[in-house]
């Protein structure tokens, strides 16, 4: 019942007047994450706080949810494309390999009953891009950092968002990269804006992790489209 009054609550204030960032992330409080996180796919969820303020920024500094088409690669169980779709985004297309991440990001939005979000299992560094070029509005992504056995694998994923947006990226990364996106983004001619440094709090979800969290330093970057 707690539940069900919080999603009434956050559908008031959709309908009623523009959501406020506490308000946002209450929300994304609720929205169900990785029982059995997978090692190879770096599975790791975004947290609400950070989801909150990266989404709060792209919609109310650069308007570039309200009414958009919004792509959210590796879309996980949803948390980033649930908090667009709350702010008013035309349409959330979530993108993940994983089968079991995208039902429960399925429940997540059937429980808070979003009608403009659509899910796609596929390998997001394998699409055909020539069919998806310049296909949505904006791209929002946590994507993996590249480590372990996925080295480069934030870089793929940023190139494929980059042949997506029509207008934008959003996109986390790991502030020890920052030089090498910045000569990436110069190479595809694309600007690039650090918005903000963050601390990750990156919870123990592995076996082999010793501590309960690590904070690890981030960047919140966005890439607009020439």
């Amino acid at each position: 019942m707690y539940l069900l009054c919080n999603i009434v609550a956050c559908g008031v204030f959709l309908q009623h007047k523009a959501m406020k960032l506490k308000e946002l992330e209450g929300c994304l409080q609720q929205v169900d994450v990785f029982e059995n996180p997978k090692l190879l796919l770096e599975q790791y969820p975004t947290r609400p706080h950070i989801a909150a303020c990266m989404l709060y920024t792209i919609h109310n500094t650069f308007g570039d949810i309200e009414d958009k088409v919004v792509a959210d690669l590796g879309c996980g169980c949803g948390v980033l494309s649930i908090g667009a779709a709350m702010l008013g985004a035309g349409l959330c297309i979530g993108f993940d390999i994983d089968e079991d991440a995208l039902e429960i990001f399925r429940t997540n939005a059937e429980e808070f009953e979003l009608t403009n979000v659509d899910l796609v299992q596929c390998d997001v560094c394998a699409l055909p891009c020539n069919n998806l070029v310049k296909s949505v509005d904006t791209v929002i992504m946590n994507p993996p950092f590249g480590t372990k056995r996925n080295k480069g694998m934030d870089m793929a994923f940023l190139k494929t968002a980059l042949q997506m947006a029509r207008t934008s990226v959003y996109s986390l990364h790991k502030t020890s990269t920052r030089e090498h996106i910045k000569k990436k983004a110069a190479d595809c001619n694309v600007n690039m804006e650090v918005i903000a440094e963050l601390r990750y709090d990156l919870p123990a979800s592995y076996k082999f992790h010793k501590k309960k969290s690590v904070d690890i330093e981030v960047d919140f970057i966005r890439f607009a489209i020439n």
